[in-house]
């Protein structure tokens, strides 16, 4: 029998693919759990409106739960609520959580310590995998995307917005990883195997913010995402 599986849903590319992945392995993903700010009632790092995301859930068709954050968590804060969440997951009989991580080594450690300290598993389906030949993959299986936040230290302004295809692949600079696996950007996804049928949105207005990290102000450009 396979084990009760949850997985971290971002709803960005990597999670949808991971879930996809762990579909076809039969392994019966039962739950997606999506971080919420709990202030902007948003996703947190993608700026997600909570309404999108219920619309493409629907589409999937997974029962959902969203983890609120307070503002400005420390992290602290953010692993006593994960811990929480995490205990209520194992007091319903789940066994592991899956993550849409590819190649970040201390973010993978970093999972694994914290779910182990509550008796669950840390599962990443796409681990390793080389992030272009993944990425190709990925639209080559009829998954479809839209970039809804871009790091404005790597990537300028024209890139958020746009469906993620070979075109947008061929225009990323050098020093960003095809995936966005270091933070350079964050997606969307609206359509793909995974989907009952895909999610109707557009696109608003892209908003410009800073944020502090190591005593520098790092630019991160948004679009908003409006559900038809």
């Amino acid at each position: 029998m396979q084990p009760k599986t949850a997985m971290m849903w971002s709803s960005g590319k990597d999670a949808a693919f991971g879930l996809y992945q762990l579909l076809q392995q039969g392994v019966p993903v039962e739950k997606l759990l999506t971080s919420v700010s709990g202030a902007t009632h948003r996703v947190t790092m993608h700026g997600l409106a909570l309404q999108v995301l219920e619309k493409q859930l629907e589409a999937i068709d997974l029962p959902f739960e969203a983890i609120h954050l307070p503002e400005k968590v420390s992290n602290d804060v953010y692993d006593e609520v994960m811990k929480e969440k995490c205990l209520s997951l194992v007091e319903e009989g789940y066994e592991q959580i899956a993550f849409g991580d590819i190649f970040l080594e201390d973010l993978r450690k970093y999972r694994e310590d914290r779910l182990c300290q509550v008796g669950l598993k840390a599962v990443f389906p796409l681990w390793k995998k080389d992030t272009r030949s993944l990425l190709k993959d990925m639209l080559s299986k009829g998954f479809k995307c839209v970039v809804v936040c871009v790091n404005g230290s790597i990537l300028n302004e024209s890139f958020v917005g746009r469906v993620v295809d070979n075109s947008f692949l061929a225009d990323l600079p050098d020093n960003c990883d095809p995936c966005g696996e270091n933070g350079e950007f964050h997606t969307f996804c609206y359509d793909g195997p995974i989907f009952k049928h895909p999610v109707d949105f557009s696109i608003g207005e892209k908003v410009k913010r800073s944020y502090a990290a190591n005593d520098n102000e790092i630019p991160f450009w948004f679009c908003e995402l409006l559900v038809n």
